[in-house]
């Protein structure tokens, strides 16, 4: 089975065309490093507004069937920053320890991390993670979180995701 992972970059400056979206190919480019089962990815690009964001996650949820959403921007503490609102307006149950293992990590390159927002949660049978904006950042937080990101796929009764331990070394409990 072919596990679709959605990635959703929330960037004004990218919709409009102003920027290129550097955050969107950079997930792409750590997860075809994990990921050793097939994946196919759902790319979409909005801008940074809440009703937007929580309509671009119910379609990669509900629409596409997206076992993992990944969001890159939009969790600062400017005014337009509202990408983990949106994330905790369509989730039915958050998991805090995504967004405190990311910080802890990023605290190791920039004093600035304590001024992130990230978080993750579940709606239906996707998880949902918040990242950063900056490609360094992303690899750095994926790094850190995605050990237990397939395990979690497993208990939400998602497609079986396997790495490349050569790459990252994911935890599953022995049965």
């Amino acid at each position: 089975m072919t596990a679709k992972i959605g990635i959703l970059t929330v960037s004004d400056r990218a919709s409009r065309g102003q920027y290129e979206d550097l955050s969107g190919p950079a997930i792409i480019d750590t997860l075809t490093a994990y990921l050793s089962s097939p994946w196919q990815a759902v790319r979409m690009l909005v801008e940074d507004e809440q009703p937007l964001i929580e309509q671009a996650l119910r379609t990669l949820s509900d629409d596409e069937g997206c076992a993992l959403i990944i969001t890159t921007g939009g969790t600062g503490p400017a005014k337009r920053d509202v990408t983990p609102e949106a994330t905790e307006a369509v989730c039915d149950k958050m998991m805090p320890g995504f967004g405190e293992l990311m910080r802890q990590e990023s605290l190791k390159y920039v004093p600035t991390a304590i001024l992130s927002r990230q978080t993750a949660g579940i709606r239906n049978q996707a998880l949902i993670i918040n990242l950063p904006g900056k490609p360094k950042a992303i690899k750095q937080c994926l790094d850190a979180v995605f050990p237990a990101v397939p395990y979690c796929i497993d208990l939400l009764e998602g497609p079986y995701l396997t790495c490349d331990d050569a790459v990252i070394q994911v935890f599953r409990p022995k049965s």
